[in-house]
């Protein structure tokens, strides 16, 4: 006889409203990737526009990683506590008005306040979408197609951002793509209130004021630093900040050392997942993520790459990635070994492309490309996996801003690094610098994973 749980509507309809719910999901990255990589490509073309010195366009690229980094972890919690459609939608809407903000901006001190908002506001898209997934998604299987689905958009991301920016500054001028991600995030917040299910914490914690309060200038402080770094690393500003970031994330440390219902557990990092994931999404921020985004500008200065050339590189970078991606779920490997595997992989295509920079050649660039973007396919469903399967079930939006949070912590660090490696000893050997650390990382994360089991 059979089954009536095979032939009832509810049922015939749930994968298809599981494959809506996904779909919506991955749409956040995506967006918020989408966003972030357009200053990368139109630098240039902005800062002439708004006036900018070389300060301020170093502001135009990195004010949304400031804005993205410091409220991460908080917003992850504020999703698992009062619900992560609410917070979704609500992010998307306050992406829709930053964005439309930084279009008519009419100076750099605007606009750049108008990206650190959006980098608030795409915090909150990625914590709660990531902590939704983790709450529908919960069979092994279905959550590793999930999470792969979910980081190949870290990678579309990239390349598509790059060549939109390309087109849509061609048609429209240097703002022309944020008009396009302001309609963009308000049907985000239409379409995922009504489709997405509510979900948040069994157990709501209390709001830690002082851990939020100590993390949010700590994190703010070490940002604002390393951006003003890369104007001269001697500035009396940049020591004060840089030494108040120490002061006060030892502060944020303490807090959540002594409270009773800390928004960060001390007690996670003794989990070697946990580790994992945190220090894995700080090592693929510094040495693939920092790496290829300033590669961008080495190209345009050494090589005379135009915008739309450099976005073609950048493409087929984000496009191996991008492809990978989507086929990790088809192997039945632990996240931890994927990360160890995706990071030789991504150091492997750093050393491919030593020697271009002084002699371009598509010949060189595509291989070298592709496996560069390879590794950072296969490292972004890792570490969203390892982000959600590292925590405890009903804390996903706390895992998830943590590893957010460093991520783009790496990637603000790496980036004045890789410029600094670049100018004191040259493009190949920042490469190579970058291949190691990926290298002697992905060593150490094998090792922690096997200690503690199928991460």
């Amino acid at each position: 006889m059979t089954s009536p749980t095979l032939t009832t509507p509810a049922a015939a309809e749930a994968p298809t409203r599981t494959g809506l719910v996904l779909a919506v999901l991955c749409a956040a990255p995506l967006l918020v990737i989408l966003n972030y990589s357009t200053p990368l490509i139109l630098a240039p073309q902005t800062a002439a526009h708004l006036d900018a010195g070389s300060t301020g366009q170093t502001w135009i690229i990195n004010a949304i990683s400031l804005g993205l980094a410091v409220p991460l972890l908080t917003s992850g919690s504020l999703a698992d506590n009062h619900g992560r459609r609410k917070v979704l939608v609500v992010g998307a809407w306050s992406l829709a008005a930053a964005v439309l903000l930084a279009a008519l901006a009419p100076n750099t001190v605007v606009f750049a306040a108008a990206r650190v908002a959006q980098g608030a506001a795409s915090a909150a898209l990625l914590t709660s979408s990531l902590g939704i997934m983790g709450a529908v998604f919960t069979e092994a299987e279905d959550r590793r197609r999930a999470t792969a689905a979910y980081g190949a958009m870290m990678g579309l991301g990239v390349g598509a951002g790059a060549i939109l920016a390309a087109l849509m500054d061609a048609a429209l001028g240097w703002n022309g793509p944020y008009w396009l991600y302001a309609a963009a995030a308000a049907a985000l917040a239409l379409v995922g209130r009504a489709v997405l299910p509510e979900s948040r914490a069994e157990h709501p914690r209390r709001a830690d004021i002082a851990g939020t309060v100590t993390l949010g200038l700590g994190v703010a402080a070490l940002m604002s630093g390393l951006t003003l770094g890369r104007q001269g690393w001697s500035d009396p500003v940049v020591v004060v900040l840089l030494v108040a970031a120490a002061v006060f994330t030892a502060a944020f440390v303490a807090v959540e050392l002594r409270g009773r219902e800390p928004m960060l557990d001390p007690g996670l990092f003794a989990r070697p997942a946990f580790l994992v994931a945190s220090l894995g999404a700080l090592v693929t921020g510094i040495a693939v993520i920092s790496m290829m985004s300033y590669l961008p500008t080495v190209l345009q200065a050494e090589t005379g790459l135009g915008p739309v050339t450099t976005a073609a590189v950048v493409a087929i970078w984000s496009t191996a990635a991008f492809a990978v991606s989507l086929q990790v779920k088809r192997f039945a490997i632990s996240s931890g070994a994927l990360l160890a595997v995706a990071l030789v992989v991504a150091g492997a295509g750093s050393v491919m492309l030593v020697g271009l920079a002084g002699g371009w050649s598509w010949w060189h660039a595509v291989p070298a490309l592709i496996v560069a973007g390879a590794g950072y396919g296969a490292a972004n469903p890792a570490l969203t996996r390892l982000s959600i399967d590292s925590v405890p079930p009903d804390r996903g939006g706390m895992g998830s801003g943590v590893n957010n949070t460093m991520r783009y912590i790496g990637t603000a660090a790496g980036i004045p690094i890789v410029a600094s490696l670049v100018d004191t000893v040259g493009t190949d050997d920042a490469l190579w610098i970058c291949a190691v650390l990926a290298a002697v990382s992905a060593v150490g994360f094998a090792v922690l994973t096997r200690r503690g089991g199928s991460a």
